[in-house]
Order: C-alpha cells, then sequence, then structure tokens
C-alpha cells in the first residue's frame, strides 16, 4: 500500500495539473490582486478542511496576508463527532460569521471535500454578501454523488464564484484491499496543499511582475529574518486574528 498511495496521490495531483490550470490561475490573479488593493486573503474549513487554512498561515516562504477563520467547535480537538454534527447545522455559521472582517477587497477560500454541508455553504455565501470573492476547493464528484444538506440545495460548487476540484472520489479514500470491507487512505488534504501552494506562489510571481514586492515570510531561523518579519506583521498586523 506504501506504492498504492504514492501513486494514487500523483494520479490526483496529475488530474489537477492537467484540468485546473485555468481556473487555478485564475485563482492566483485574484489573490494577487487583492493583495495590490490593500485586502487579505480570508481561509475557512471544518473538521480536516481546517487543516489547509492553518497550512499557509504564517508560513516561512508563505504569504503574510492570510487569515485563517478558526471556529473551535468545528475543528476536531473540541470533539471530533460533535464538529460534524455542527457542520450540517444551517444557520450555524452566522454565529461567527456576522462579525468577520471580510472587505469587497478580500478573497476567501472555502474547503470541504465532499460540499455538501450547511456551514461550508453558508460561509461562502456570507463571504458573498460582504463582497469577497470567493473560491470553493472541493470535488465535484463527491459532491455532486450526494444530496446538499444546506436548505437552499445548494452545494459548494455553486455557491462561490470560482470552483477547483481536487478530484478526490465520494468519500474521499481512496485505496481499496481484498481484505478490508471500507475504502480507506483519503487524498484530499495532500492535494489540497499542493494547490492552494501553488496559487499562493503563482501569486508571489504575479505580483514581482507587476513591480510589487509580495510580502512573504522569512523563516524565522534565518538571521536578519526577525526585521524583514516584523515590518510585514506591524503593516497587516490589524486585519490578521492570528498576529497577535
Amino acid at each position: 500500500m506504501l506504492s498504492n498511495y504514492f501513486e494514487i496521490a500523483k494520479e490526483k495531483i496529475e488530474l489537477v495539473e492537467k484540468n485546473e490550470m485555468g481556473n487555478m490561475k485564475k485563482a492566483a490573479e485574484k489573490v494577487a490582486e487583492a493583495i495590490r488593493n490593500g485586502g487579505i486573503i480570508q481561509l475557512f474549513g471544518c473538521g480536516h478542511s481546517h487543516i489547509l487554512t492553518e497550512e499557509v498561515c504564517y508560513r516561512a516562504g508563505g504569504l503574510v496576508p492570510i487569515n485563517p477563520i478558526l471556529y473551535e467547535p468545528l475543528m476536531l480537538h473540541e470533539g471530533a463527532l460533535r464538529s460534524s454534527e455542527l457542520e450540517r447545522q444551517n444557520g450555524l455559521a452566522d454565529e461567527f460569521m456576522k462579525d468577520q472582517d471580510i472587505r469587497k477587497e478580500d478573497v476567501m477560500f472555502v474547503f470541504s471535500t465532499s460540499g455538501r454541508n450547511p456551514v461550508p455553504v453558508d460561509v461562502a455565501q456570507t463571504a458573498k454578501a460582504k463582497g469577497a470573492f470567493v473560491i470553493g476547493i472541493t470535488s465535484l464528484e463527491y459532491s455532486q454523488s450526494q444530496p446538499s444538506r444546506h436548505e437552499s440545495g445548494k452545494h459548494l460548487f455553486n455557491s462561490v464564484d470560482l470552483v477547483i476540484d481536487n478530484y478526490s472520489p465520494k468519500g474521499d479514500a481512496a485505496l481499496s484491499y481484498d481484505k478490508v470491507s471500507v475504502p480507506f487512505g483519503p487524498t484530499s488534504t495532500v492535494v489540497g496543499a499542493v494547490i492552494i501552494n501553488a496559487i499562493l506562489a503563482e501569486a508571489v510571481k504575479i505580483l514581482a511582475d507587476n513591480g510589487f514586492e509580495p510580502p512573504v515570510f522569512l523563516s524565522g531561523n534565518i538571521e536578519g529574518s526577525d526585521e524583514h518579519n516584523q515590518r510585514l506583521v506591524e503593516k497587516y498586523r490589524g486585519r490578521l486574528a492570528l498576529l497577535k
């Protein structure tokens, strides 16, 4: 299974590279435009999808104006079963989204592989209502195989401005074995990390090509990084909840 997992992960990444590059380029252009206009990049995901919002936050070699919206009851550490139940509640997102500082110059990424639960859909719709450009990273195969749990009947893919497919199969688990009764080996996190990091890397290039210094963190373990990073932190501290 070691080789099998490597092969299936590479296959999914190659599908993204083959089919999603146009949409990823559009996403990168929107990210670069947002940063040039003084906006920030907002990110949200429930359960394991929230991992991808933290993946690119306060990251050496990563962009500074990154703001993950972390609502702890929807993460795993307060209770994994409870978080899954809460993700299915229509209207729950109002509790933590109404006071979020989301502006028309921002870009919002919403991660949900199934795309069917109400909270990610509500987050996307709220961000759009506040004027942000909203990008969904989801599995079209998975979403289209299951009915929506949102009261509108919508999935994430038809609640956003731009969709990027992570090519996860229905249920996410991508491997099988004749001695195991259920599929296993999820790929959404691996592929999702490649997608979001590639988009942000392309945005860095776009910014630089347009004469705008990309706000990128240096590793704190490199001499001279403290001064570089502090300058950028002071620029964005007012809008980034985790820069305290």
